[in-house]
């Protein structure tokens, strides 16, 4: 069902403006920025709280260590490289496999080793850090994500994004990789995003920008009915999270693998406000409703409840 402004707005649509002074710059001390902004801080925070993370394989932080570059990936033909910096998925480059002297991207490609350096070095230059500043790069763990999303996603991992308010999860959706989005699960390149009922971990309808949506673009699969597996156990990884980094108003980005089950991919200090328009419902009334709370629970099985509670009504 398409939904207007007008009665977006009724549903308590949080803007922009509202989210950075009410909720950014009120819940979130500048000092604890860095915990996120840097992705291996955030990693290495999240392994000494035992939060399950992909595995980190080799960090990069001069060109000087390029010229061993196929030493570092001979021993992962899966692999991931991110910019330590980077935001909104850019800088990203998934490698799938090693086919002869060429390495194949998720979306299909094949790029030559010193593709890869060249890469790597506009890593480091600073090309997609924050604020363009030189920066580190990282090989760490590609996800073989779960089964269930096999009709649902173009070639890439899809990931689960969780709002977190005070400790207490408001609002989730998954974001779905499509052939638009070149096999990213990012939202601004044209993946799907799809809407997450906190109180059961099933999906809800799904949009592509602003066009909602009932199937997959690619897959023509229905995005919506599908359970998310391990549901519990990623509002409890969300949560700890919050209470790791200490920040009030958060995003989690949590990845499922086949194997491993939920990880921890990354944390936003400043999360989109895409998934109102996923879930087709403002965030506004579920914060309020938090912030109303005069005491919210320690123990984080209490909270994960209260979410679930606070969703139902």
């Amino acid at each position: 069902m398409i939904v207007s402004p007008l009665q977006l707005s009724k549903r308590g649509v949080l803007g922009m403006n509202q989210r950075n002074a009410d909720y950014v710059m009120r819940y979130n001390p500048r000092r604890l920025f860095p915990l996120v902004d840097d992705k291996l801080r955030t990693k290495q925070l999240a392994i000494q709280a035992g939060i399950a993370v992909p595995d980190l394989y080799a960090v990069i932080e001069i060109n000087h260590q390029l010229k061993k570059l196929d030493e570092l990936l001979a021993p992962h033909p899966r692999v991931v490289i991110k910019p330590a910096h980077g935001s909104g998925g850019n800088g990203i480059l998934v490698i799938t496999d090693k086919l002869g002297h060429h390495y194949k991207t998720a979306s299909g490609d094949l790029i030559s080793l010193n593709a890869v350096r060249h890469y790597i070095s506009n890593i480091l230059s600073g090309m997609y850090s924050l604020g363009g500043l030189p920066d580190q790069a990282f090989l760490e763990y590609c996800v073989q994500f779960d089964p269930v999303f096999d009709g649902v996603s173009f070639k890439g991992v899809p990931d689960i994004r969780v709002i977190i308010l005070k400790g207490v999860p408001v609002a989730a959706m998954i974001r779905l990789p499509t052939s638009m989005s070149g096999g990213k699960a990012n939202l601004h390149q044209g993946a799907v995003g799809v809407g997450i009922d906190l109180t059961t971990g099933l999906t809800l309808g799904g949009v592509i920008g602003n066009l909602p949506i009932d199937t997959h673009p690619d897959t023509y699969a229905k995005v919506a009915g599908m359970q998310i597996p391990h549901w519990d156990d990623i509002l409890h990884m969300a949560v700890r999270c919050a209470d790791t980094v200490g920040l009030g108003y958060l995003g989690v980005d949590i990845v499922l693998d086949k194997v491993l089950g939920p990880l921890m991919l990354e944390l936003n200090a400043r999360p989109g406000l895409n998934v109102q328009i996923a879930n087709q419902h403002g965030l506004l009334t579920q914060l309020q409703k938090i912030e109303k709370i005069a005491s919210l629970p320690k123990d984080i099985t209490e909270r994960v409840q209260l979410a679930r509670n606070l969703a139902a009504e």
